[in-house]
Formats: structure tokens, C-alpha cells, sequence
């Protein structure tokens, strides 16, 4: 069977930099911008030419794409000038790119409001710009902005808006949900409504955004009601509650019935097995750690933490799995908690390289010292490497690559060469490698004169100097660090969870728990290096 050709345009480098505390530069742009391309996206909007000085300097690299169609984003001309004469529009087109995609208004209170112009005026302003763009030879996409919420108020002119940007040679007329209110149904009845009009299905995007949660389902409603171009930015990014996440929407349409049979995109099913690895590339871009629970690529979306649920893996992972993980470059976890049984157990030791015969009384040790310690406040489903570090001490099975002696933690007060008071901490660590003492000190300020505070001190003082494993060590990088009051009162407990990555994109995380908070730290990077040690094949001196 012959299968409907679906359209993914992606937004990332445009609506995605709207997000709140995210800032591309103009290399991150490119570097996105490239694996996105690789990936078999037909669209990449890059930015709005001549807005920000960054966007200009990406659309001054000319990026050449393999697959994706380079588009610049801009409005339709202003009231009162003709096309030709609008500077703004002018900017976007001087970007040179094969396709253009303007914004303007189909909600009638939009257009008396904010733009403070005749519901005529708009419509000859979105008829003049598309003829303009196609008139210039590129490929012109109209953006109806705030349609869904125009169609409820004055279906007749949102759908006038659309019909006139299609009639004026527009490529794509992208209905957008602006203001991410709308629903599914909503999504369905105004998408149908402009094909009974006669906008052709194969000429029509969507663009939606997710303040209800509903970005991935109204854009889904849309390709169910004819609409042939889907809009979203990778890992969801974008303004308020972010966009359409075409991390889930391009699984989905490739794997999930009736989407899978009926259609084909630009992403071939032997590209998924990337989808993971570029998820992660944008959150390494952006600084800031991977959502564990998002769908398809979340380091969780795999996850199977209670015994029955591990225990039925083990025989079929399809029992409790929708696909299977490698699909989209994601791999299936087996964690350790309190609602463990031996089957999780197992299956984690052997993913570890330790292999134990069912039966093992060992097995039955290790289980009740997990839940003790997680009665104490340990967590090791958010702690893989430390569960692995604890099973390996039980078994008799852990390496002694040193020793710590003893380690200081100091915090002064006082004033610097400004004569300004400032805080510091100090750190000292005495550790024994092999017949070799090694004293390492270190302070808590950095590069930039800011103190970092004590565990940072303590971190930099543990990992400055062990010898023979240094070069191991200084591929570590702590990404992510977490502070839990476990019970509250004057025994307040706290665990600390550390996430770390080395440079070949491998993530392990720790846990330590003390009523103080510096033990807790210096217990989870103690596990965290001898992780590392361990899976880099590094041997003992």
C-alpha cells in the first residue's frame, strides 16, 4: 500500500530559543541544526533574520543541509507599505533561504487589537507578502497565529485568513494553537472546516503548543483530520510550557498504528536508533540535566522497578514494554529499591557484569541490604552506580584502588583583596594509593573568584590528585547535584544524589546519605570514581 507523505518542520533554533533560560549561540545553532538535518527532518527554521544579532550570524553561515528545506522566519508586511518596502520583510528574505515562513494574524480581536488595523487590511497584508515571498522564488509557508481561538470567536474570517495565504501561493498554511489552549476536537473540526473550504489537506502544517499537555495529541488530531505538516522542536523547547516534542511525535508516527502503515516522513525507522543520543546532545547543549521521565528517550521511559514487573521482563519484555527500547537508542533499566525482588536483583547484577546463580544465598544478603539501607534513606533507583558499588562489596567483588586516610572540610569568613567579606571553603584529603600517601588540598573558589562551597572544595581535593588513575579521573564531569532532608526535626537525615558523564556520553549517578551533608557528599563521589575506575578496566596498583 501506497503510503501519504508527512511533512516535519522543526522549530528548535526559533520557537525553542523562546524558552525561558535558553540562549543559543550561533555554533549551538549549527551544531543542532546539523543532526537534525542527519536525522531526516524536512524543515529547520533557524531564526528570524535581522531580529538578534546571533540569528544573523547563524543565517550568515549558509548552512547547506543534505535533506532539510533552510527556513527564516519574519511577519507579513506592515499596514500602510507596500511588500516591496517593508524593511522587515525585506530582512528576512535578504537571508536567502529556500523557504519563508511569516507570521501573521487569523483571530479578529488580534487584529483590532493588537495591531490596531481593519480586519481588510490584514487580509491584504497577508495577501501582498505570500505573493511577495513566491514572487522572490522560495517557498512560502504562512503561520496562521492564534487560529484555533480565531476560528471559535469568527470561524468565518480565521478561515478567510488561511484561505487567502493558500490562495495567494503559499506552499503551507500552518494553523497554529498559539496559546495552547486548544483540544483535540477543537483541533479536528477547524483543520476540517479549512479543507472543506478548499485548502488541500497536503497544504495545510500544524504548530501547537503544550500549557495543557495536549501539543503531541492536537497535532496527531490535525494529520487525523487531513493536515499534512507537522511543527515541534526537539525534546518539546518553547515558550511557557514548551512546543509539539517531536522527540515523542516522530516515534510515534513511525511505530504506532494507524500512523505507521498510512504514512512515511522524512525520518527513516533506521534513524531512530539516534533519537536518544540527539535528546541528550540538546540537554548537553543547553547545560541542564535530561528529563528522566519523557517518553520514548527518558533514561526512566524504560525503567521497571517493582519484582513483578522485573520478573515478567526477564521471560518477555514485551509484558510491560510498548516498544523496545533499542528502537530509539534507549536502553532498558532494572533498578534496585525497597520493592525489589531477586528477579530485579539478577537481572541488575548481570547487566553489571556480576553473574549469580539463582539460588545464591548472597542473593537473599544483598536483597535485605538494600532494603535496609534504603530504609535509612538510601535511594538506588535513582542511584545505579552505587547499587552496583554495594552488590560488589557483598559479593566480595570490589577492587581497593586506595584507601582514604582522613579528610578536613573547613569554611572561613573573611575579607578578600577588595576588602570585601567573602566565604570559603578549604578541603583536605589524605589517601593511600598502594605504599603511597597522597595529601591533595583544595578551595571552593573558582575560575571566576565565586565560592563554590565546601562539597565542591571536597570534590576538586578528591579528584586532584590520585595518582596512577588521575587521567580516569579527570574525565569525570559532575553534572547534576541533589539535596534531600530525608525526615525533618534535629535527626534530619540527608541524602545526596550526584550525576556525573565522561566524555564518551556515559551517565552514572550516586547516592550518600549522613546527617551531614559534606559525609553524604564525599560517600557518593567515592562511589562515583570507583565507577568509573571500574568500567574504564582500570586495575589496582
Amino acid at each position: 500500500m501506497t503510503r501519504e507523505r508527512l511533512y516535519l518542520f522543526d522549530t528548535t533554533l526559533r520557537d525553542g530559543q523562546q524558552t525561558q533560560g535558553v540562549d543559543f549561540s550561533a555554533d549551538d545553532k549549527t551544531r543542532i541544526g546539523n543532526a537534525l538535518d542527519a536525522l531526516g527532518i524536512d524543515y529547520i527554521e533557524g531564526g528570524w533574520p535581522g531580529a538578534n544579532p546571533t540569528d544573523s550570524d547563524y543565517f550568515d553561515t549558509s548552512p547547506k543541509f543534505k535533506h532539510a528545506t533552510f527556513t527564516a522566519f519574519g511577519m507579513t508586511k506592515r499596514a500602510g507599505r507596500s511588500a516591496a518596502n517593508d524593511d522587515v520583510l525585506a530582512a528576512v528574505l535578504n537571508a536567502n533561504t529556500p523557504a519563508v515562513c511569516l507570521v501573521g494574524k487569523t483571530h479578529d480581536f488580534h487584529v483590532t487589537t493588537a495591531l490596531g488595523i481593519t480586519l481588510d487590511e490584514n487580509i491584504e497584508n497577508i495577501d501582498a507578502s505570500v505573493k511577495h515571498i513566491v514572487a522572490q522564488r522560495r517557498e512560502a509557508l504562512f503561520d496562521c497565529e492564534h487560529f484555533f481561538d480565531g476560528y471559535k470567536a469568527n470561524p468565518d474570517y480565521a478561515l478567510k485568513a488561511a484561505k487567502t495565504a493558500y490562495d495567494a501561493g503559499a506552499r503551507w498554511v500552518v494553523l497554529c494553537d498559539t496559546n495552547g489552549g486548544a483540544m483535540p476536537a477543537d483541533v479536528q473540526k477547524a483543520t476540517s472546516a479549512l479543507i472543506a473550504l478548499g485548502v488541500p489537506g497536503d497544504h495545510i502544517g500544524i504548530h501547537t503548543h503544550n500549557d495543557t499537555e495536549h501539543a503531541v495529541a492536537n497535532s496527531l488530531a490535525a494529520v487525523n483530520a487531513g493536515a499534512r505538516q507537522i511543527q515541534g522542536t526537539l525534546n518539546g523547547l518553547g515558550e511557557r510550557c514548551g512546543n509539539a516534542n517531536l522527540t515523542t511525535l516522530i516515534p510515534t508516527l513511525l511505530l504506532k498504528e494507524p500512523y505507521a502503515s498510512a504514512y512515511e516522513t522524512g525520518v527513516k525507522p533506521s534513524a531512530l536508533g539516534g533519537l536518544t543520543q540527539i535528546s541528550r546532545m540538546l540537554d548537553d547543549i543547553l547545560n541542564r540535566v535530561p528529563h528522566k521521565q519523557a517518553a520514548y528517550v527518558g533514561a526512566s521511559a524504560f525503567a521497571h522497578k517493582a519484582g513483578l514487573h522485573a520478573s515478567a521482563i526477564l521471560k518477555d519484555p514485551s509484558t510491560y514494554e510498548h516498544i523496545p527500547p533499542e528502537t530509539v537508542g534507549n536502553a532498558r533499566i532494572i533498578p534496585m529499591s525497597n520493592q525489589a525482588g531477586q528477579s530485579n536483583l539478577r537481572e541488575r547484577l548481570s547487566k553489571a557484569g556480576l553473574s549469580v546463580e539463582k539460588g545464591d544465598p548472597r542473593l537473599g544478603k544483598m536483597l535485605e541490604k538494600v532494603k535496609q539501607r534504603e530504609d535509612e534513606g538510601y535511594a538506588y533507583d535513582s542511584a545505579q552506580a552505587s547499587f552496583e558499588i554495594l552488590a560488589r562489596r557483598v559479593l566480595g567483588e570490589l577492587p581497593k584502588f586506595f584507601d582514604i586516610k582522613r579528610y578536613r572540610v573547613t569554611v572561613e569568613r573573611r575579607k578578600n583583596k577588595r576588602d570585601k567579606m567573602v566565604t570559603i571553603s578549604e578541603a583536605v584529603v589524605v589517601a593511600k594509593i598502594g605504599d603511597h600517601k597522597v595529601l591533595s588540598v583544595s578551595e571552593s573558589m573558582d575560575n571566576e573568584g565565586k565560592d563554590r562551597g565546601p562539597v565542591n572544595a571536597l570534590s576538586k581535593a578528591l579528584a586532584k590528585d590520585l595518582g596512577p588513575y588521575q587521567a580516569v579521573i579527570d574525565d569525570m564531569k559532575l553534572v547534576d547535584f541533589k539535596v534531600r532532608i530525608t525526615n525533618g526535626g534535629v535527626e534530619a537525615v540527608t541524602r545526596v544524589i550526584i550525576e556525573h558523564k565522561d566524555s564518551k556520553g556515559v551517565h552514572w549517578s550516586t547516592v550518600g546519605v549522613s546527617p551531614n551533608i559534606v559525609d553524604a557528599s564525599f560517600e557518593a563521589l567515592l562511589d562515583a570514581i570507583n565507577w568509573k575506575l571500574i568500567h574504564d578496566g582500570v586495575m589496582p596498583v
